[in-house]
Protein backbone atom coordinates (compact mmCIF):
# COMPACT_ATOMS: atom_id res chain seq x y z
CA UNK A 1 0.00 0.00 0.00
CA UNK A 2 1.40 3.61 -1.28
CA UNK A 3 1.25 6.15 1.80
CA UNK A 4 -0.29 9.35 0.23
CA UNK A 5 1.95 12.33 -0.17
CA UNK A 6 2.26 13.90 3.23
CA UNK A 7 1.56 18.02 2.93
CA UNK A 8 4.33 20.30 3.04
CA UNK A 9 5.02 22.00 5.95
CA UNK A 10 6.60 25.59 6.58
CA UNK A 11 7.08 27.58 9.76
CA UNK A 12 6.89 30.78 10.62
CA UNK A 13 5.95 33.41 12.88
CA UNK A 14 3.22 34.90 12.04
CA UNK A 15 0.61 33.75 9.29
CA UNK A 16 -1.35 36.84 7.50
CA UNK A 17 -4.73 35.69 6.08
CA UNK A 18 -5.91 38.54 3.58
CA UNK A 19 -4.11 41.02 1.14
CA UNK A 20 -5.50 44.19 2.26
CA UNK A 21 -4.69 47.53 4.14
CA UNK A 22 -4.47 45.87 7.17
CA UNK A 23 -2.79 42.44 6.37
CA UNK A 24 -0.13 44.25 4.04
CA UNK A 25 0.33 47.15 6.99
CA UNK A 26 1.21 44.34 9.43
CA UNK A 27 3.33 42.41 6.34
CA UNK A 28 5.33 45.43 6.06
CA UNK A 29 5.94 46.41 9.90
CA UNK A 30 6.66 42.75 10.56
CA UNK A 31 9.36 43.02 7.62
CA UNK A 32 11.17 46.08 8.50
CA UNK A 33 11.49 44.48 12.23
CA UNK A 34 12.96 41.51 10.72
CA UNK A 35 9.88 39.00 11.87
CA UNK A 36 9.06 36.15 9.29
CA UNK A 37 5.83 36.16 7.94
CA UNK A 38 3.93 34.88 5.00
CA UNK A 39 0.72 36.59 3.70
CA UNK A 40 -2.16 34.54 1.83
CA UNK A 41 -4.43 36.19 -0.60
CA UNK A 42 -7.35 34.18 -1.92
CA UNK A 43 -7.38 36.90 -5.05
CA UNK A 44 -4.75 37.62 -7.49
CA UNK A 45 -2.58 40.60 -7.38
CA UNK A 46 -4.01 42.42 -10.14
CA UNK A 47 -7.37 41.70 -8.66
CA UNK A 48 -6.37 43.51 -5.37
CA UNK A 49 -4.77 46.54 -7.23
CA UNK A 50 -7.86 47.09 -8.78
CA UNK A 51 -10.56 46.55 -6.35
CA UNK A 52 -12.55 49.63 -6.16
CA UNK A 53 -12.85 51.01 -2.42
CA UNK A 54 -12.58 53.92 -0.08
CA UNK A 55 -10.37 56.75 -0.83
CA UNK A 56 -10.20 59.12 2.66
CA UNK A 57 -7.86 58.63 4.87
CA UNK A 58 -7.30 60.95 7.85
CA UNK A 59 -4.50 62.46 8.53
CA UNK A 60 -3.23 60.65 12.04
CA UNK A 61 -3.54 57.34 9.70
CA UNK A 62 -0.51 58.94 7.07
CA UNK A 63 1.33 60.05 9.46
CA UNK A 64 1.61 56.89 10.78
CA UNK A 65 2.06 54.85 7.83
CA UNK A 66 4.83 57.91 7.05
CA UNK A 67 6.99 57.13 10.30
CA UNK A 68 6.91 53.72 9.33
CA UNK A 69 8.53 54.28 5.58
CA UNK A 70 4.63 53.32 3.86
CA UNK A 71 3.49 56.80 2.87
CA UNK A 72 6.33 58.16 0.55
CA UNK A 73 3.68 57.66 -2.48
CA UNK A 74 0.86 58.73 -0.68
CA UNK A 75 2.04 61.74 0.19
CA UNK A 76 3.10 62.83 -3.36
CA UNK A 77 0.42 62.03 -5.05
CA UNK A 78 -2.27 62.40 -2.53
CA UNK A 79 -4.94 65.60 -2.97
CA UNK A 80 -5.78 66.77 0.76
CA UNK A 81 -9.06 67.83 1.78
CA UNK A 82 -9.66 70.50 4.41
CA UNK A 83 -13.63 71.35 4.10
CA UNK A 84 -16.87 69.85 3.60
CA UNK A 85 -20.11 70.80 1.92
CA UNK A 86 -23.53 70.55 3.39
CA UNK A 87 -26.24 71.87 0.23
CA UNK A 88 -30.28 71.59 2.20
CA UNK A 89 -32.83 74.00 0.84
CA UNK A 90 -30.86 75.38 -2.41
CA UNK A 91 -28.22 76.77 -0.29
CA UNK A 92 -25.00 75.89 0.27
CA UNK A 93 -22.86 75.49 3.61
CA UNK A 94 -19.31 74.98 3.96
CA UNK A 95 -17.61 73.42 7.20
CA UNK A 96 -13.54 73.94 7.63
CA UNK A 97 -12.99 71.79 9.48
CA UNK A 98 -9.18 71.82 8.85
CA UNK A 99 -9.42 75.26 10.51
CA UNK A 100 -11.26 73.75 13.40
CA UNK A 101 -8.78 70.27 14.27
CA UNK A 102 -5.35 71.57 12.33
CA UNK A 103 -5.88 67.94 10.66
CA UNK A 104 -6.76 67.08 6.75
CA UNK A 105 -8.19 64.34 4.84
CA UNK A 106 -5.73 62.55 2.18
CA UNK A 107 -7.43 61.42 -0.76
CA UNK A 108 -6.54 58.61 -1.68
CA UNK A 109 -8.06 55.39 -3.26
CA UNK A 110 -7.39 51.94 -1.75
CA UNK A 111 -6.50 50.50 -5.01
CA UNK A 112 -3.52 52.63 -4.83
CA UNK A 113 -2.75 52.30 -0.93
CA UNK A 114 -2.83 48.33 -1.74
CA UNK A 115 -0.31 48.89 -4.72
CA UNK A 116 2.01 50.97 -2.83
CA UNK A 117 1.99 48.64 0.01
CA UNK A 118 2.31 45.31 -1.80
CA UNK A 119 4.96 46.84 -3.60
CA UNK A 120 6.84 47.63 -0.93
CA UNK A 121 6.21 44.11 0.96
CA UNK A 122 7.03 41.56 -2.10
CA UNK A 123 9.12 43.85 -4.67
CA UNK A 124 11.43 45.81 -1.99
CA UNK A 125 11.49 44.50 0.83
CA UNK A 126 11.55 40.39 -0.55
CA UNK A 127 7.99 39.64 1.72
CA UNK A 128 6.51 36.25 1.27
CA UNK A 129 2.99 36.80 -0.52
CA UNK A 130 1.04 33.61 -2.04
CA UNK A 131 -1.75 35.32 -4.28
CA UNK A 132 -4.91 33.15 -5.85
CA UNK A 133 -4.84 30.39 -2.40
CA UNK A 134 -7.82 28.22 -2.73
CA UNK A 135 -9.34 26.37 0.76
CA UNK A 136 -7.81 28.55 3.39
CA UNK A 137 -8.16 26.49 6.76
CA UNK A 138 -7.50 27.50 10.09
CA UNK A 139 -6.22 24.92 13.09
CA UNK A 140 -5.24 25.22 16.50
CA UNK A 141 -5.87 28.78 17.14
CA UNK A 142 -6.77 27.82 21.12
CA UNK A 143 -3.29 26.19 21.60
CA UNK A 144 0.08 27.38 21.19
CA UNK A 145 1.23 26.00 17.84
CA UNK A 146 -1.72 27.41 15.51
CA UNK A 147 -1.14 26.29 11.99
CA UNK A 148 -2.99 27.33 8.49
CA UNK A 149 -3.65 25.33 5.51
CA UNK A 150 -5.00 25.95 1.97
CA UNK A 151 -4.43 24.85 -1.69
CA UNK A 152 -1.32 25.99 -3.89
CA UNK A 153 -3.35 27.24 -7.05
CA UNK A 154 -0.78 25.97 -9.40
CA UNK A 155 0.43 22.70 -8.32
CA UNK A 156 -3.06 22.27 -6.57
CA UNK A 157 -1.45 20.69 -3.78
CA UNK A 158 -2.63 21.31 0.17
CA UNK A 159 0.01 22.73 1.95
CA UNK A 160 0.52 23.69 6.05
CA UNK A 161 1.80 26.74 7.30
CA UNK A 162 2.49 26.55 11.46
CA UNK A 163 2.71 29.54 13.12
CA UNK A 164 2.99 31.20 16.81
CA UNK A 165 0.25 33.70 15.58
CA UNK A 166 -2.32 34.42 13.10
CA UNK A 167 -3.46 37.85 12.00
CA UNK A 168 -6.82 37.75 10.40
CA UNK A 169 -7.21 40.96 7.51
CA UNK A 170 -9.38 38.57 4.80
CA UNK A 171 -12.49 40.93 5.21
CA UNK A 172 -16.87 40.00 6.38
CA UNK A 173 -16.78 37.21 4.20
CA UNK A 174 -14.00 35.55 5.01
CA UNK A 175 -12.50 32.38 6.80
CA UNK A 176 -11.02 33.98 9.91
CA UNK A 177 -13.90 35.50 10.36
CA UNK A 178 -15.78 32.83 10.48
CA UNK A 179 -14.13 31.10 13.23
CA UNK A 180 -16.01 33.67 15.42
CA UNK A 181 -18.74 31.06 16.49
CA UNK A 182 -20.73 31.52 19.39
CA UNK A 183 -18.90 30.85 22.75
CA UNK A 184 -16.06 32.78 21.24
CA UNK A 185 -17.53 36.27 21.09
CA UNK A 186 -20.15 38.09 19.93
CA UNK A 187 -21.28 39.86 16.74
CA UNK A 188 -23.11 43.21 17.14
CA UNK A 189 -24.61 44.01 13.85
CA UNK A 190 -26.87 47.43 13.00
CA UNK A 191 -29.14 47.95 10.04
CA UNK A 192 -29.61 51.75 8.93
CA UNK A 193 -32.80 50.99 6.85
CA UNK A 194 -31.46 52.52 3.54
CA UNK A 195 -29.42 51.74 0.56
CA UNK A 196 -27.10 53.84 -1.43
CA UNK A 197 -26.66 53.26 -4.90
CA UNK A 198 -22.28 53.57 -5.43
CA UNK A 199 -21.37 55.18 -8.46
CA UNK A 200 -18.05 55.73 -10.07
CA UNK A 201 -18.18 58.70 -12.74
CA UNK A 202 -15.49 59.25 -15.18
CA UNK A 203 -15.76 62.86 -14.95
CA UNK A 204 -13.82 65.64 -13.12
CA UNK A 205 -14.85 66.58 -9.50
CA UNK A 206 -17.62 69.49 -9.87
CA UNK A 207 -16.61 70.41 -6.22
CA UNK A 208 -13.13 70.87 -4.46
CA UNK A 209 -14.69 69.41 -1.19
CA UNK A 210 -16.57 66.79 -0.21
CA UNK A 211 -20.59 67.32 -1.03
CA UNK A 212 -23.43 66.45 1.61
CA UNK A 213 -27.13 67.05 -0.33
CA UNK A 214 -29.68 66.58 1.70
CA UNK A 215 -32.85 66.64 -0.31
CA UNK A 216 -36.93 65.63 0.74
CA UNK A 217 -35.82 62.95 -2.49
CA UNK A 218 -32.86 61.71 -0.66
CA UNK A 219 -29.25 61.73 0.19
CA UNK A 220 -26.48 62.29 -2.19
CA UNK A 221 -22.66 62.64 -2.10
CA UNK A 222 -19.88 64.20 -4.34
CA UNK A 223 -16.93 63.03 -3.39
CA UNK A 224 -13.73 63.18 -5.79
CA UNK A 225 -11.29 60.43 -6.23
CA UNK A 226 -9.05 61.77 -8.47
CA UNK A 227 -8.54 64.36 -11.04
CA UNK A 228 -10.77 62.39 -13.62
CA UNK A 229 -13.13 60.44 -11.58
CA UNK A 230 -15.55 61.16 -9.13
CA UNK A 231 -17.55 59.28 -6.75
CA UNK A 232 -21.25 60.10 -6.04
CA UNK A 233 -24.29 58.07 -3.93
CA UNK A 234 -27.57 58.23 -4.00
CA UNK A 235 -30.24 57.05 -1.12
CA UNK A 236 -31.91 54.00 -2.57
CA UNK A 237 -34.14 51.30 -1.00
CA UNK A 238 -32.54 48.66 0.02
CA UNK A 239 -31.77 45.91 -2.08
CA UNK A 240 -32.64 48.10 -5.07
CA UNK A 241 -31.58 46.28 -8.40
CA UNK A 242 -28.57 49.00 -9.69
CA UNK A 243 -29.98 48.49 -13.27
CA UNK A 244 -33.46 50.61 -12.44
CA UNK A 245 -30.61 53.39 -12.35
CA UNK A 246 -29.82 54.26 -16.05
CA UNK A 247 -27.67 57.05 -16.98
CA UNK A 248 -30.07 59.66 -17.43
CA UNK A 249 -32.11 58.72 -14.39
CA UNK A 250 -28.71 59.11 -12.36
CA UNK A 251 -27.80 62.07 -13.55
CA UNK A 252 -31.36 63.90 -13.25
CA UNK A 253 -31.22 62.96 -9.52
CA UNK A 254 -27.78 63.87 -8.99
CA UNK A 255 -28.31 67.21 -10.64
CA UNK A 256 -32.02 67.65 -8.11
CA UNK A 257 -30.17 66.46 -4.70
CA UNK A 258 -27.18 68.41 -4.84
CA UNK A 259 -28.30 71.52 -6.69
CA UNK A 260 -27.62 74.81 -4.29
CA UNK A 261 -27.72 78.53 -5.50
CA UNK A 262 -23.69 79.10 -6.47
CA UNK A 263 -22.67 75.64 -6.58
CA UNK A 264 -21.34 74.70 -10.14
CA UNK A 265 -23.14 72.64 -11.94
CA UNK A 266 -22.18 68.79 -12.19
CA UNK A 267 -19.75 67.63 -14.73
CA UNK A 268 -21.35 64.52 -16.35
CA UNK A 269 -19.65 61.33 -17.78
CA UNK A 270 -19.67 57.66 -18.20
CA UNK A 271 -20.09 55.52 -15.14
CA UNK A 272 -17.70 53.06 -14.21
CA UNK A 273 -19.59 51.42 -11.54
CA UNK A 274 -22.91 50.97 -10.48
CA UNK A 275 -24.43 48.64 -7.05
CA UNK A 276 -25.97 49.59 -4.31
CA UNK A 277 -25.11 48.93 -0.58
CA UNK A 278 -27.31 47.87 2.06
CA UNK A 279 -26.00 50.26 4.63
CA UNK A 280 -25.46 47.99 7.89
CA UNK A 281 -22.31 47.44 10.23
CA UNK A 282 -21.04 45.05 13.05
CA UNK A 283 -18.64 44.49 14.91
CA UNK A 284 -16.88 41.27 16.24
CA UNK A 285 -16.13 41.27 20.12
CA UNK A 286 -13.27 40.36 21.44
CA UNK A 287 -10.99 40.46 18.02
CA UNK A 288 -8.81 37.99 19.67
CA UNK A 289 -9.42 34.51 20.00
CA UNK A 290 -6.10 32.39 21.08
CA UNK A 291 -3.78 32.92 18.80
CA UNK A 292 -6.02 34.55 16.28
CA UNK A 293 -5.98 38.10 16.19
CA UNK A 294 -8.76 40.13 13.94
CA UNK A 295 -8.05 43.16 11.91
CA UNK A 296 -10.05 45.08 9.28
CA UNK A 297 -13.67 44.16 7.86
CA UNK A 298 -12.84 40.95 9.80
CA UNK A 299 -13.43 42.37 13.25
CA UNK A 300 -15.87 45.37 11.98
CA UNK A 301 -17.49 46.67 9.20
CA UNK A 302 -18.86 50.49 9.59
CA UNK A 303 -20.87 51.67 6.83
CA UNK A 304 -19.25 54.22 4.75
CA UNK A 305 -21.36 57.52 5.38
CA UNK A 306 -18.13 59.06 7.31
CA UNK A 307 -15.25 57.56 5.27
CA UNK A 308 -14.07 55.28 8.57
CA UNK A 309 -13.53 51.59 7.24
CA UNK A 310 -9.68 51.86 6.06
CA UNK A 311 -9.02 54.52 9.05
CA UNK A 312 -10.14 51.73 11.55
CA UNK A 313 -8.43 48.57 9.34
CA UNK A 314 -4.98 50.71 9.50
CA UNK A 315 -5.67 51.86 13.27
CA UNK A 316 -5.91 47.52 13.98
CA UNK A 317 -2.70 47.09 11.60
CA UNK A 318 -0.77 49.65 13.64
CA UNK A 319 -1.60 48.45 17.06
CA UNK A 320 -1.19 44.97 15.86
CA UNK A 321 2.00 44.67 14.43
CA UNK A 322 3.71 46.58 16.88
CA UNK A 323 2.43 43.98 19.36
CA UNK A 324 3.31 40.80 17.72
CA UNK A 325 6.96 42.63 17.41
CA UNK A 326 6.95 43.85 21.23
CA UNK A 327 6.21 39.81 21.93
CA UNK A 328 8.35 38.07 19.19
CA UNK A 329 11.19 40.57 20.15
CA UNK A 330 11.16 40.61 23.72
CA UNK A 331 8.96 38.38 25.16
CA UNK A 332 6.34 41.52 26.29
CA UNK A 333 2.59 40.66 25.77
CA UNK A 334 1.29 43.42 27.23
CA UNK A 335 0.37 45.41 23.59
CA UNK A 336 -1.53 41.70 22.26
CA UNK A 337 -3.14 41.10 25.66
CA UNK A 338 -4.52 45.18 25.33
CA UNK A 339 -5.40 44.88 21.38
CA UNK A 340 -8.82 44.24 21.56
CA UNK A 341 -9.90 46.81 24.09
CA UNK A 342 -7.52 49.17 22.58
CA UNK A 343 -8.72 48.74 18.98
CA UNK A 344 -12.67 48.90 20.03
CA UNK A 345 -12.11 52.14 21.80
CA UNK A 346 -11.83 53.78 18.66
CA UNK A 347 -14.21 51.18 16.50
CA UNK A 348 -17.11 52.17 19.09
CA UNK A 349 -16.38 55.51 18.78
CA UNK A 350 -16.78 55.96 14.77
CA UNK A 351 -19.68 53.09 15.16
CA UNK A 352 -21.54 55.92 17.06
CA UNK A 353 -20.68 59.25 15.33
CA UNK A 354 -21.50 57.23 11.51
CA UNK A 355 -24.61 56.44 13.35
CA UNK A 356 -25.57 59.73 14.57
CA UNK A 357 -24.18 61.37 11.10
CA UNK A 358 -26.68 58.74 9.58
CA UNK A 359 -29.16 60.03 11.15
CA UNK A 360 -28.85 63.45 10.04
CA UNK A 361 -28.46 62.85 6.52
CA UNK A 362 -31.24 60.00 6.36
CA UNK A 363 -33.72 61.51 8.96
CA UNK A 364 -35.14 63.80 6.51
CA UNK A 365 -36.26 60.96 4.19
CA UNK A 366 -37.04 58.80 6.84
CA UNK A 367 -41.06 59.48 6.85
CA UNK A 368 -40.88 60.21 10.50
CA UNK A 369 -41.69 63.91 11.56
CA UNK A 370 -39.71 63.25 14.78
CA UNK A 371 -36.65 62.06 13.14
CA UNK A 372 -37.31 64.65 10.32
CA UNK A 373 -37.26 66.98 13.06
CA UNK A 374 -34.33 65.94 14.86
CA UNK A 375 -32.28 65.35 11.61
CA UNK A 376 -32.98 69.31 10.91
CA UNK A 377 -32.18 70.65 14.09
CA UNK A 378 -29.06 68.70 14.45
CA UNK A 379 -27.77 69.79 11.18
CA UNK A 380 -28.23 73.42 12.08
CA UNK A 381 -26.66 72.70 15.22
CA UNK A 382 -23.40 72.06 13.94
CA UNK A 383 -23.49 74.82 11.19
CA UNK A 384 -24.91 77.45 13.49
CA UNK A 385 -22.53 76.58 16.84
CA UNK A 386 -18.72 77.30 16.97
CA UNK A 387 -18.80 74.21 19.61
CA UNK A 388 -21.05 72.11 17.87
CA UNK A 389 -18.64 72.19 14.62
CA UNK A 390 -15.70 71.74 16.51
CA UNK A 391 -17.12 68.26 18.38
CA UNK A 392 -18.37 67.61 14.42
CA UNK A 393 -15.28 68.26 13.25
CA UNK A 394 -12.90 66.21 15.69
CA UNK A 395 -15.32 63.20 14.88
CA UNK A 396 -15.05 63.12 11.22
CA UNK A 397 -11.73 63.94 10.97
CA UNK A 398 -10.61 61.52 13.86
CA UNK A 399 -9.16 63.47 16.42
CA UNK A 400 -9.39 62.67 19.81
CA UNK A 401 -10.68 59.10 19.35
CA UNK A 402 -8.80 56.21 21.54
CA UNK A 403 -5.29 56.39 21.24
CA UNK A 404 -3.43 56.84 18.10
CA UNK A 405 -0.63 54.71 16.73
CA UNK A 406 2.28 55.89 17.39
Amino acid sequence: MISPTPTPVQRVPVVIVGAGPAGLTIGNILRAASVDCVVLETESREFIEQRPRAGFIEEWAVRALRERGLADRLVERAQTHGECEFRTGGERHRLRYAELTGDHHFVYPQPLLVTDLVREYADVRGGDIRFGVRDVALHGIDGDRPSVLYTDPVSGERRRVDCEFIAGCDGARGVTRACVTPGRGTVARFDYGVGWLALLAEAPPSCDCVVFGVHPRGFAAHMARSPQVTRYYLEVTPGEDPENWPHDRVWSELHARLSATGAQPLTEGTLIEKRVLDMHSYVVEPMTHGRLFLAGDSAHLVAPIAAKGMNLALHDALLLADGLIAYLGSGDDGALRGYSAACLTRVWEYQEFSQWFAELLHGPTSGDPFRAGSAGARLRRILGSPAASAAFADSYIGVGAGERPR
